[in-house]
């Protein structure tokens, strides 16, 4: 954008002589076009700064060799033209949400057209009709109001109200339907008939999910109001006292919560929130130093969008339904929401657990700050939920040098409609899967893995040379991140997606789930995704050790036709030196222009290894520092976590042991795949490409066990 064209022109009248051509040369002002990198250094300031002050933009000036008053206009039209981006944006948003409203009232007039008495055939009854004559008028008065709010707030934007639209015909949604038959590959034996509905967009767009708006008067705040207070109260408590509420378990030397203590000083009605015999209790606690300030944290956990970011891993969905209370602007403290969330194991065999959350967050004194997420009970949605949140949340504590405490609590009560399977039966009902621990070391990883992002600062050995400034790391470091996150919604058992089973190469099966892909950044088309959980007696370090060396992978990537890898480029995101972004090249392929995007990570609950092709030019594109938002990305990869065994003894070993006894240190491996069926949304899914899919999950698992010389089955 010019920051300095304009002034002069020729005016209405004059000789054209000498003097007259000199006045208009010293009147018009030189064409000044800004340079890529100018352009590119501008726009990556206003990323992190849309207003700078006068200092900042001083040290622009004079590192760009431009004028201040340059790069005040730039900021000035950036700015603006970002506004009307915006507002084109929200426009468009009104304009469908009038058009949802005008579909919905032909539908509704059509079918009052259509009304016939089942018995005669004729209309139906004055009575009958007199109702639904009255319920028209009330639907039809909402959608009245409905249509007239959207048109207030639309004038806002354009300076008049919507304009009537033509008819919206119905979108009809396509079925997918495959049927299956017996199959030829790695024991794949005959299938079920399958009938998936393909959902259109993405899985969020789905009708009647339960994190919808709902209607909430005066006194249910007043209510959610005063069960916060209570629950925060028992929080403090809780991660503040140790015995009689919290006793050292003997096995592993944790903190194990007395529940008959519990339910002497905390009385609840019945003990229990559900009158089922299969209640089960988990309470945990734990704590750690995390590599972020206690702000930043609070700032992070009250946004639900950025609770979903530091925690893909563990949060499948999360969004706020209502906000009860902001608020004390800039510290949160008096915050109150109401929350809808799915919690998940990256492993199709656990079942996501959903709760209805009040999180409120309250600054305790200077520096210090607590959140307590306790279940609130939404009659609409009280036959959905299986799981109970008691008072649970953390105690954040500022630290020197950016630093802070953090005291994690996770108390529920789980109503198990049908038996954890087998492989997961003692992570899960030790309260390891879903407990305080993998909770705290996700946050320091994650920590971690943010505070490298802020690092302007490169080095050779890190990058390799090949990532040319701090711009393109981060780039190359969000791209990563979106990769691992679309891999763990591929993963997860949300109930937002459809799904079904196959019977696979293992007495598990393999969990199949079909998405129409439309979303920026996603390759447009049908997706298939396939996931499948197997057991190999090694310990989860060896086998994350296994996937992460480059030199390994053509034992177990069936697609690498048994070609070498080398790491073109090395981006560390924490301080183990598992966790890191590569860039893979492949030896001896026909396919030179295309390179392998990979992030590992690893914790104490666990690991990660997730890969995607990508090719060079938008490898490219992140590498440069541009906005890496629009690359299409379709990861595949594996989960790695501990069995939860305990070997017979001390109970402290976790590796793997040939001795007596139950060998503890055995690895749960969940194996992942994601293949583009058709770049046309409307293809229906054909049974090769279900056939491809398995017998790549199928092919991988016996790789990975002759790898690792486990036995095939």
């Amino acid at each position: 954008m010019d920051c300095g064209s304009g002034g002069g022109g020729l005016g209405a009248s004059g000789s054209g002589g000498d003097h007259d051509s000199s006045d208009l040369s010293r009147r018009k002002k030189p064409y000044h076009r800004h340079t890529a990198h100018q352009i590119q250094r501008l726009e990556s300031m206003f990323k992190e700064c849309p207003h700078p002050d006068e200092k900042q933009r001083l040290q622009l000036s004079r590192e760009l060799g431009l004028a201040p008053r340059q790069i005040k206009f730039w900021f000035q039209n950036r700015r603006t033209q970002m506004k009307a981006q915006h507002e084109r944006a929200d426009n468009s948003a009104l304009r469908a949400e009038n058009d949802k409203i005008r579909c919905e009232n032909i539908a509704i007039r059509e079918a009052l057209k259509n009304v016939i008495c089942p018995s005669c055939g004729g209309p139906p009854a004055n009575e009958d009709s007199y109702f639904d004559d009255q319920k028209m008028r009330m639907e039809n008065a909402q959608l009245k109001e409905e249509l007239d709010r959207v048109s207030s707030i639309a004038a806002k934007y354009i300076g008049r109200p919507i304009s009537q639209l033509p008819p919206v015909q119905p979108v009809h949604i396509s079925s997918l339907d495959f049927r299956m038959a017996s199959f030829d590959g790695y024991g794949v034996g005959a299938g079920p008939s399958l009938d998936l509905d393909l959902l259109p967009g993405s899985s969020s767009s789905m009708p009647n999910l339960p994190f919808q708006p709902v209607v909430i008067s005066d006194m249910d705040k007043s209510l959610m109001s005063d069960i916060a207070a209570n629950a925060m109260g028992e929080l403090l408590r809780l991660l503040q006292t140790n015995e009689p509420l919290w006793i050292k378990s003997t096995n592993d030397g944790k903190d194990a919560l007395n529940l008959e203590s519990y339910e002497r000083i905390f009385p609840k009605p019945n003990n229990t929130h559900f009158k089922s015999p299969n209640i089960r209790v988990e309470a945990s606690r734990d704590s750690g130093v995390v590599i972020m300030n206690g702000l930043a944290l609070v700032d992070m956990f009250m946004d639900s969008n950025k609770w979903l970011e530091l925690f893909p891993t563990i949060v499948s969905i999360a969004k706020t339904i209502e906000v009860i209370s902001p608020g004390m602007l800039g510290t949160h403290s008096g915050s109150l929401q109401l929350m809808y969330e799915e919690l998940q194991v990256l492993s199709p065999l656990v079942p996501t657990r959903e709760f209805y959350t009040l999180r409120y967050c309250q600054q305790i004194e200077q520096g210090l700050w607590a959140i307590v997420n306790v279940s609130y009970d939404l009659p609409q949605f009280a036959s959905q939920c299986r799981s109970h949140r008691l008072p649970s949340g953390c105690l954040i504590q500022d630290m020197p040098n950016g630093y802070s405490k953090v005291t994690w609590l996770e108390h529920v009560e789980i109503e198990d409609k049908t038996p954890i399977h087998r492989l997961y039966r003692d992570l899960v009902h030790s309260g390891s899967a879903f407990g305080a621990e993998r909770w705290l070391t996700t946050l320091q990883r994650m920590c971690e893995r943010f505070a490298c992002l802020m690092v302007s600062s490169t080095s050779t050995r890190d990058l390799g040379g090949v990532i040319p400034s701090p711009d393109g790391k981060r780039s190359m470091m969000k791209l990563a991140q979106r990769m691992v996150n679309n891999f763990c919604t591929s993963v997860g058992t949300s109930n937002s997606h459809r799904s079904t089973t196959l019977s696979g190469s293992n007495e598990i099966g393999v969990r199949v789930t079909v998405h129409k892909s439309s979303d920026p950044g996603q390759p447009n088309g049908i997706v298939l995704s396939a996931a499948t959980t197997f057991w190999l007696p090694v310990s989860p370090q060896n086998v994350f050790n296994f996937f992460k060396d480059e030199r390994t992978r053509p034992q177990w990537d069936v697609l690498s036709n048994g070609n070498a890898v080398q790491e073109v480029a090395h981006i560390a995101n924490g301080s183990h030196p598992g966790n890191c972004i590569s860039v893979l090249r492949a030896f001896n392929t026909s396919h030179n222009n295309m390179l392998i995007l990979q992030e590992s990570c690893i914790d104490s609950s666990g690991s990660l290894v997730v890969y995607c092709p990508v090719d060079l030019p938008a490898i490219n594109v992140a590498m440069s520092g541009e906005d890496p938002s629009y690359i299409p990305l379709l990861p595949s990869g594996f989960t790695i976590t501990p069995d939860g065994h305990l070997e017979q003894g001390d109970g402290a070993s976790t590796s793997s042991s040939t001795g007596h006894g139950r060998s503890s240190g055995g690895s749960l491996i969940t194996v992942a795949f994601q293949i583009l069926v058709s770049s046309l949304p409307s293809a229906k899914l054909n049974l090769d490409s279900v056939t491809t899919v398995n017998n790549l999950i199928g092919t991988t698992v016996q790789q990975i066990k002759a790898a690792l010389n486990c036995p095939s089955s």
